[in-house]
Protein backbone atom coordinates (compact mmCIF):
# COMPACT_ATOMS: atom_id res chain seq x y z
CA UNK A 1 0.00 0.00 0.00
CA UNK A 2 1.27 3.60 -0.62
CA UNK A 3 0.49 6.33 1.73
CA UNK A 4 0.33 9.95 1.13
CA UNK A 5 2.00 11.77 4.23
CA UNK A 6 1.49 15.46 4.08
CA UNK A 7 2.05 18.91 5.98
CA UNK A 8 5.31 17.87 6.89
CA UNK A 9 7.94 20.03 8.27
CA UNK A 10 10.44 21.49 5.53
CA UNK A 11 13.44 19.83 8.21
CA UNK A 12 12.13 16.53 8.69
CA UNK A 13 14.34 13.48 7.29
CA UNK A 14 13.24 10.78 5.64
CA UNK A 15 14.62 8.09 8.50
CA UNK A 16 12.74 10.13 11.20
CA UNK A 17 9.41 9.59 9.21
CA UNK A 18 10.31 5.86 8.55
CA UNK A 19 10.85 5.38 12.22
CA UNK A 20 7.63 6.79 13.31
CA UNK A 21 5.89 4.65 10.82
CA UNK A 22 7.88 1.27 11.73
CA UNK A 23 5.61 1.80 15.19
CA UNK A 24 2.88 0.08 13.31
CA UNK A 25 5.13 -2.81 10.78
CA UNK A 26 7.76 -3.08 8.17
CA UNK A 27 8.16 -0.37 5.65
CA UNK A 28 9.17 -0.80 2.54
CA UNK A 29 9.87 2.59 1.41
CA UNK A 30 10.09 5.79 2.01
CA UNK A 31 10.33 8.85 0.07
CA UNK A 32 10.19 12.88 1.08
CA UNK A 33 9.41 14.38 -2.38
CA UNK A 34 11.80 17.11 -2.97
CA UNK A 35 11.88 20.74 -5.20
CA UNK A 36 13.24 20.07 -8.49
CA UNK A 37 15.40 23.18 -7.78
CA UNK A 38 16.32 24.06 -4.86
CA UNK A 39 16.36 20.72 -2.70
CA UNK A 40 14.27 21.79 -0.15
CA UNK A 41 11.02 19.48 0.99
CA UNK A 42 8.06 20.25 -0.58
CA UNK A 43 6.44 19.68 2.56
CA UNK A 44 4.58 15.89 1.48
CA UNK A 45 6.12 12.47 1.29
CA UNK A 46 4.72 8.99 0.79
CA UNK A 47 5.40 5.34 2.67
CA UNK A 48 5.18 2.10 1.17
CA UNK A 49 3.93 -0.18 3.59
CA UNK A 50 1.72 -4.12 3.53
CA UNK A 51 -1.67 -3.10 3.67
CA UNK A 52 -2.87 -4.22 6.88
CA UNK A 53 -0.15 -2.20 8.72
CA UNK A 54 -0.88 0.53 6.17
CA UNK A 55 -3.97 0.73 7.67
CA UNK A 56 -3.16 0.81 11.07
CA UNK A 57 -0.38 3.11 10.57
CA UNK A 58 -3.48 5.54 8.69
CA UNK A 59 -5.75 5.16 11.60
CA UNK A 60 -3.51 6.72 14.21
CA UNK A 61 -1.43 8.39 12.57
CA UNK A 62 -3.32 10.90 10.59
CA UNK A 63 -4.37 14.37 12.55
CA UNK A 64 -1.06 13.69 14.90
CA UNK A 65 1.43 16.17 15.61
CA UNK A 66 4.90 15.57 13.92
CA UNK A 67 7.80 18.28 14.70
CA UNK A 68 5.09 20.62 15.54
CA UNK A 69 3.16 20.28 12.41
CA UNK A 70 -0.26 18.35 12.45
CA UNK A 71 0.24 16.24 9.62
CA UNK A 72 -2.37 14.12 7.33
CA UNK A 73 -1.63 10.57 6.23
CA UNK A 74 -4.05 8.60 4.18
CA UNK A 75 -4.00 6.11 1.56
CA UNK A 76 -2.32 8.08 -1.46
CA UNK A 77 -4.16 7.98 -4.92
CA UNK A 78 -3.10 6.82 -8.41
CA UNK A 79 -0.99 9.65 -10.07
CA UNK A 80 -3.26 11.19 -12.98
CA UNK A 81 -1.61 12.88 -16.44
CA UNK A 82 -2.25 16.56 -15.86
CA UNK A 83 -1.84 17.83 -19.56
CA UNK A 84 1.33 20.22 -18.61
CA UNK A 85 1.20 21.88 -22.63
CA UNK A 86 -1.35 24.02 -22.20
CA UNK A 87 -0.07 27.37 -21.65
CA UNK A 88 -1.28 27.93 -18.20
CA UNK A 89 -4.03 25.34 -17.62
CA UNK A 90 -6.98 25.96 -19.87
CA UNK A 91 -8.59 26.56 -23.42
CA UNK A 92 -7.48 24.46 -26.50
CA UNK A 93 -3.62 24.86 -26.01
CA UNK A 94 -3.10 27.90 -28.39
CA UNK A 95 -1.99 31.16 -26.99
CA UNK A 96 -4.41 33.79 -27.84
CA UNK A 97 -4.61 37.54 -26.96
CA UNK A 98 -1.70 39.19 -25.20
CA UNK A 99 0.20 42.38 -25.96
CA UNK A 100 -0.79 46.02 -27.19
CA UNK A 101 -4.40 47.14 -26.36
CA UNK A 102 -5.13 50.60 -25.37
CA UNK A 103 -3.68 52.73 -27.17
CA UNK A 104 -2.46 50.83 -30.36
CA UNK A 105 1.48 51.12 -29.32
CA UNK A 106 1.60 54.84 -29.72
CA UNK A 107 2.39 56.64 -26.72
CA UNK A 108 -0.66 59.66 -25.69
CA UNK A 109 0.03 62.67 -22.91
Amino acid sequence: MNIYVGNLAVDLKEEELTKLFEEYGAVESTSIIKDKFTGQSRGFGFITMNDAEGEDAIANLNGKSLNGNIIKVNKARPRTNRGRNNFGGGGDGQRRGGFGGGFGGRKRF
